[in-house]
């Protein structure tokens, strides 16, 4: 009786201090859902021009609804950070792989890779800044861009197999 209350106590005591990761794993498991992670970030994106649409129109009200605007500034930036996050934990660290610069083309599309994602990454830090929907088009120019250079005529695609497309 103790010794599976200690274990049911460490599992719990576990589990509430241990950040959990949403992004795939670090190990080469050759399980990759490039597509998927696009349509994550077209998702996030999504949400942060809601919430700004949101944030902004209580911020116009008469009376303003302080508990629903905290709720819509922290979606922004949860949804802003989910981006950045895949941005650096599955792409730039796991899939765009790198190339010398004697490498000609694969070269520039090594370029092309980390220009797109950076932008992401800072747009993705502005849209948590303000409410600007700037940043949102922002946000979708960087991805479709990107989404270009990644996919473009070398597919770098896998199925749920690890074949390569």
């Amino acid at each position: 009786m103790k010794r599976s209350l200690l274990i049911i106590s460490v599992i719990v005591f576990s589990t509430m201090f241990t950040k959990t990761m949403s992004a795939h794993c670090e190990v080469p498991c050759g399980i990759y859902h490039d597509e998927l992670r696009i349509e994550l970030i077209k998702e996030h994106i999504q949400t942060i021009e809601k919430a700004m649409n949101q944030i902004n129109e209580i911020q116009s009200s008469e009376i303003i609804n302080y508990n629903q605007l905290v709720r819509w500034i922290n979606t922004k930036e949860k949804h802003a950070e989910l981006i950045q996050e895949i941005a650096n934990q599955y792409f730039l660290t796991q899939r765009v792989k790198f190339a010398n610069p004697s490498d000609g083309d694969k070269y520039k599309k090594y370029v092309s890779q980390l220009t797109y994602l950076h932008q992401l990454i800072v747009f993705s830090m502005k849209a948590k800044q303000s409410t600007e929907l700037k940043q949102v088009a922002n946000l979708n120019e960087a991805l479709a861009k990107f989404e270009i250079s990644y996919f473009g005529e070398d597919a770098h695609r896998h199925d749920l197999d690890g074949e390569h497309k």
